[in-house]
């Protein structure tokens, strides 16, 4: 639907024709209004279709032409003046609205390879793998994208089924080299390593050779990092295709996890604070993952900054654990989901997305 200010913007060139034919019969000759339709041939050309440019325009010339004739100065000088002002003025209408005809298919290519890229890097994730139930979903803060620098990724492995959440610094079109780093990282290492610490490295090789590629004076050599989560649900060792209870998360320098079970969320904060992705240079010894028992039924849910750093019109940042309390129980991911995105309208006021933000839910179904 189109909202009602911009509904109202498309009658201002007619009222403006209407205006300037009134305003000309009810003044005196030297007073024209032949300055209101040239103005709605312009303003025709920069918010109408083509086909209601063209009337608008034809509408005008047919005005001042009635107007001249009506006040006997259709063979005077300021008559003539009054008829080419309006044709100029639907010219350069006309030429404008072929401009910005030409501009929004451009734009509207580039949207559909920005929408293609994301579905290639981050296509949506399986809504099943074995008794885990998945969701997830993006929204991009850059006006216009539909990718930016938030990831997220689930695959099955041979040791069990991985998540990673992450968000490359930076954000738009700017990230998506980074993301496509370590997506790729993450998709080839997660069935390869045995552990999350092996997997962490893998990732971190990728972002360190991914920035070596880039100009060491620049801002994403300098400064470039990813924080990330990783996490893992262990395969039973009985059932190669079942998954058990025990839930093991590695967090390098991200917003932490929640845990939803029934009406309760819980945060799952890290036992010790870890770097990000994309700075082992630092060295110091990384952090072992954390072990949770996951309960069936409960829902994971893994955010990125972009959520949790979403300020009220007061700004106070945005509380999940707080919020989501009141809101449950969730039913699923994708309900989590829904419900997280619309408590952050709520949150905000309505106002636009300042950051990316990705969200990711699993759920372990009841035995």
């Amino acid at each position: 639907m189109t909202p009602w200010p911009t509904a109202m913007m498309r009658w201002v060139p007619a009222a403006m024709i209407v205006g300037g034919l009134v305003f000309d019969l009810v003044t005196p000759n030297p007073y024209t209004g032949d300055t209101m339709l040239a103005g709605a041939c312009v303003l025709a050309g920069a918010i109408q279709s083509a086909r209601i440019a063209v009337l608008t325009c034809l509408a005008s010339l047919v005005g001042v032409f009635v107007l001249t004739v009506h006040g006997g100065i259709i063979r005077e000088g300021v008559g003539v003046a009054e008829i080419l002002n309006v044709v100029l003025s639907s010219v350069i209408g006309l030429a404008v609205n072929r401009a910005l005809t030409r501009s929004g298919r451009r734009l509207a290519t580039v949207r559909d390879v920005a929408e293609s890229a994301q579905r290639a890097l981050l296509p949506d994730p399986p809504p099943r793998i074995g008794p885990l139930a998945i969701a997830a979903r993006y929204e991009a803060a850059q006006s216009g994208a539909r990718i930016g620098g938030d990831v997220y990724a689930a695959e099955q492995t041979r040791y069990g089924v991985r998540l990673l959440i992450g968000d490359v610094r930076g954000k738009g079109m700017g990230a998506v080299a980074s993301v496509a780093v370590l997506l790729g990282a993450f998709r080839e290492a997660a069935d390869e390593e045995p552990d999350l610490p092996g997997l962490a490295r893998r990732l971190d090789r990728a972002l360190d050779r991914d920035r070596e590629r880039r100009d060491r004076g620049g801002e994403e050599y300098l400064e470039g990092f990813t924080t990330g989560l990783l996490a893992e649900f262990v395969h039973r060792p009985e059932d190669p295709d079942e998954v058990c209870d025990t839930l093991r998360l590695l967090n390098r320098g991200h917003p932490p996890p929640y845990l939803l079970d029934g009406g309760t969320v819980r945060t799952l904060e890290a036992a010790a604070p870890d770097v990000p992705f994309g700075m082992s240079e630092l060295g110091g010894l990384r952090t072992v993952p954390d072990e949770v028992v996951f309960p069936p039924g409960a829902t994971l849910l893994l955010v990125t900054d972009g959520v949790t750093e979403t300020r009220d019109r007061e700004g106070v940042f945005y509380d999940p654990e707080v919020r989501l309390s009141g809101l449950g129980p969730m039913t699923g991911p994708q309900h989590a989901i829904d419900v997280l995105l619309r408590d952050l309208v709520t949150w905000t006021g309505g106002a636009p997305v300042a950051d990316d933000r990705a969200v990711l839910a699993v759920s372990l179904s009841q035995p």
